[in-house]
């Protein structure tokens, strides 16, 4: 009987280590940091502005005529 436990082990210990080598890893892992916001560079105000500029514009040439 000790000769078939001894086989067992030889054959079940691979496996475990294999097993062991797969999950050790992800146990200790960290999801990555999310990605900053994007900085605003003024561009938006920018296009902002010049929409309103623009609107005000067809308005004044549209008052006129």
């Amino acid at each position: 009987m000790e000769v078939f436990n001894l086989r067992l082990q030889f054959f079940l210990m691979p496996i475990i280590a294999l097993a062991l080598l797969l999950v050790v890893p992800t146990i200790n892992a960290q999801t990555p940091a999310p990605a900053p916001p994007p900085t605003s560079d003024g561009m938006a105000v920018d296009q902002g502005i010049a929409y309103v500029l623009m609107l005000l514009a067809l308005l004044l040439t549209y008052i006129i005529h």
